[in-house]
């Protein structure tokens, strides 16, 4: 069985844009997501069989262009996850209802302040980040626990083109 995920990969002028704009927060206690790892998560498809044949035939399925879009704002899950959202036509590159994000930072495993994601959210509410244009979506499997730091590591295995 693989973990497995799908994903849209923002710029690198994109990725440069909200690096800075991140920094100043980077003091305050949360475990930042290192940014080689962004992503825009589409659909979370937990665990699947090693060829994930379902997931690859849905995902061949999505019809649609490229897209253009930007990071703008940011949100929490529980206070626990900070994340920048998405702007742009996004939602029919998606087979479910979710929220399309790029996961920023998690709470501290020693620093459980209540207002630390949420003074995060506040201070990136105003974010607008450059356009940019995706043109295939990613079939991504997580790693859990080999990445830097003890966190995932992301491998594409597949590419599915928008035309």
């Amino acid at each position: 069985m693989i973990r497995l995920f799908s994903a849209l990969f923002p710029s690198e002028e994109a990725r440069e844009h909200l690096v800075r704009a991140v920094r100043p927060l980077k003091d305050n206690g949360l475990r930042w997501v290192d940014p080689d790892n962004w992503h825009i998560t589409l659909d979370f498809f937990g665990e699947q069989p090693n060829d994930a044949a379902e997931v690859r035939e849905m995902l061949r399925g999505i019809e649609g262009s490229p897209v253009t879009l930007n990071l703008s704002g940011a949100g929490s899950f529980d206070k626990h996850v900070l994340w920048a959202g998405v702007q742009g036509r996004i939602k029919h590159l998606m087979l479910e209802p979710s929220r399309p994000h790029l996961t920023l930072a998690r709470e501290g495993r020693r620093t459980r302040d209540p207002w630390l994601i949420p003074d995060a959210v506040q201070a990136l509410s105003v974010y607008r980040g450059p356009e940019f244009e995706v043109s295939d979506i990613s079939l991504v499997q997580s790693f859990l626990g080999e990445g830097r730091g003890g966190g995932p590591r992301y491998e594409v295995i597949d590419q599915f083109p928008l035309r």
